[in-house]
C-alpha cells in the first residue's frame, strides 16, 4: 500500500468518525433541558468557545486562567450557568487544565467518546449538553477520578464570605 493511499484512507476514516459524532450529538441534543439553535449558540459564545462547547474541541493546555484559580467558589457552565464544580474539589493535576475529583450532584452527564481510536469518557453539562472535557480514572481520593475540564467552558463565581 502506498503511503499516500494509507494517509488518505486514514484521514477519510477520521473525518467520517468525527462527522458521525457530530450527527449523534445533534440528534441527542433534544434530551437537554436547555436547547438553542446553532445561531443562538454562536451569538452567545465566541468562535473558540463554540468549537469547544458545541463541537467538542479542546483548548491548549495551560491556556485557561481558571487553571490557576485558587479562591473559594463554584465553577459554572458558560452555556447555561448551571453550577458544576465546587472549588473544594479542584486540584492541580499537572495536566494544564482545571481538574476536579468530583462534580456537584446532578450537574454533569457522561457519554463514551470514541473520537481518537480509544474510548474515553466525555463529560458534558447535563442541562445544556455543552462539552466540558473528559473524566479519567487517575485522580486523587476520595473518588480516584480526574475531571479534566476546558476552562473556556466554565465561569467562576467567588463564594460570599
Amino acid at each position: 500500500m502506498k503511503r499516500r493511499t494509507f494517509i488518505q484512507g486514514s484521514l477519510a476514516v477520521l473525518l467520517m468518525s468525527r462527522g458521525l459524532t457530530a450527527v449523534a450529538a445533534s440528534v441527542s441534543e433534544a434530551q437537554f433541558e436547555i436547547t438553542r439553535t446553532e445561531a443562538q449558540w454562536r451569538a452567545l459564545l465566541s468562535n473558540f468557545e463554540y468549537e469547544v462547547m458545541r463541537e467538542e474541541a479542546t483548548e491548549r493546555a495551560h491556556s485557561s486562567p481558571l487553571n490557576n484559580e485558587k479562591r473559594t467558589g463554584i465553577f459554572h457552565c458558560k452555556g447555561c450557568d448551571l453550577a458544576l464544580y465546587d472549588s473544594a474539589t479542584k486540584y492541580d493535576s499537572g495536566t494544564g487544565w482545571p481538574s476536579f475529583y468530583d462534580s456537584l450532584p446532578n450537574a454533569v452527564a457522561t457519554k463514551p467518546d470514541r473520537s481518537w481510536f480509544v474510548t474515553r469518557t466525555e463529560v458534558h453539562c447535563r442541562r445544556c449538553g455543552s462539552h466540558l472535557g473528559h473524566i479519567f480514572d487517575d485522580g486523587p481520593a476520595p473518588t480516584g477520578l480526574r475531571h479534566c475540564i476546558n476552562g473556556v467552558a466554565l465561569t467562576f463565581k467567588v463564594a460570599n464570605t
